[in-house]
């Protein structure tokens, strides 16, 4: 079973083979890295370490059982009890509820080990799947994002509260709580 882990210098060679393997899909979707990205990994790895460990950042992998990593989730610019969240999933095992899922347990870390109260996350237009991750994991749109922050694309802010209880309301496509009544 995948498992959440808070990123590691020890899982440089997989997230770097991540992001070579699904370069082409993510370009698909949102702004390419570009080749300066690969050829300066091991800098940007450890520079994001660095950031993660001055509180400034959090960045998680969700580690398949053979060691690869099935995808990056990012807690950025934390300030304030308030963070930016980014993801990315492989593409095979996109569109299986795997990033959903995850951003779900992301926002349950988010306020409980990092003590966050809000997360934003900015989606393209053309970037459907996001949208719809987002939405079934409580965020609601908020307003436009600037596209230079976006990859030079329109798109949507979205926000969740993490201060809500988690029992009390139903999130779209969170089954967990349907039939206990609760309403």
């Amino acid at each position: 079973m995948p498992e959440l882990k808070r990123l590691h210098v020890s899982h440089a060679p997989a997230v770097l083979a991540f992001e070579v393997a699904n370069r082409a899909y993510f370009a698909a979707s949102v702004s390419d890295r570009g080749d300066d990205f690969f050829a300066r990994f091991t800098d940007r790895y450890d520079a994001l370490l660095a950031e993660q460990e001055a509180g400034i950042c959090a960045f998680y992998v969700l580690v398949a059982e053979d060691g690869s990593v099935l995808g990056r989730f990012n807690l950025v610019d934390i300030e304030d009890h308030t963070a930016e969240l980014g993801y990315r999933v492989a593409q095979h095992v996109a569109g299986r509820g795997v990033a959903t899922a995850t951003v779900r347990d992301v926002c349950r870390l988010a306020g409980a080990r990092h003590g966050l109260r809000t997360l934003r996350a900015a989606a393209t237009h053309r970037n459907a799947a996001s949208q719809m991750v987002l939405t079934k994991a409580g965020f609601v749109p908020v307003g436009p994002a600037d596209p230079a922050h976006i990859g030079g694309e329109p798109g949507t802010w979205y926000q969740r509260d993490l201060t809500l209880r988690p029992d009390s309301a139903i999130l779209p496509g969170d089954r967990s709580q349907e039939g206990r009544g609760r309403r």
